[in-house]
């Protein structure tokens, strides 16, 4: 199973960073050692003083499939959710000045929440809405018709480049307002107004 993610897929994320809004998509890859485990809090690493949470809308891939083209893309796709790509912000910086790959920031162990509850794509409105609060206030809201490159879009991107197989997961960039955790925080991901998850910072 691979977890392929999306960065600066939103104009408002890409500009909150100082980041220039990419022509092509930003990919990048997690391991599935940094999938948090059930029931699990997420553990703040002791390599880094300033992890920052990063709400995304999660593709699930149901298929085997290589040079998918935009239109055929809808085949391979029929389950989303919430995840959270967590970021060793000071990490990142560091390895971004030196023209380095983000992985020791991106991909290190527990990196990488996703909610256990799929939802059919079919059965939810379009655009897809979605929000993030840290301890009760909301930090984060998302709406899926903002993303610079669509699922159906990095599907065809991505695939040129990594054959995907049924179980693969496709985070497909944050919404702005990412920001600090601490010991102690807890965070809250809705799908419209349906809470998706908790998760609880260590």
């Amino acid at each position: 199973m691979k977890i392929i993610c999306i960065g600066r897929n939103y104009a408002a994320h890409a500009a909150e960073l100082g980041n220039a809004v990419p022509e092509n998509p930003v990919v990048f890859c997690k391991p599935d050692s940094a999938i948090i485990q059930r029931g699990n809090p997420f553990v703040i690493p002791a390599f880094t003083s300033d992890v920052h949470y990063e709400l995304e809308l999660v593709f699930r891939i149901n298929r085997l499939g290589k040079h998918i083209q935009q239109s055929f893309a809808p085949r391979y796709y029929n389950e989303v959710t919430l995840g959270i790509d967590f970021t060793a912000r000071d990490v990142q910086d560091e390895l971004k000045k030196k023209g380095l790959p983000w992985e020791r920031a991106k991909a290190f162990d527990g990196s990488a929440f996703v909610s256990e509850k799929f939802f059919e794509t079919d059965s939810l409105p379009s655009p897809i809405l979605f929000s993030l609060k840290k301890n009760g206030v909301t930090v984060q809201e998302g709406d899926s018709s903002h993303m610079i490159h669509s699922i159906d879009k990095l599907i065809e991107n991505v695939s040129e480049v990594f054959t995907l197989k049924i179980g693969d997961l496709i985070f497909t960039g944050t919404p702005a307002g990412v920001g600090p955790v601490v010991s102690g925080d807890s965070l809250e991901g809705f799908l419209f107004d349906e809470k998706v998850f908790s998760l609880r910072i260590k």
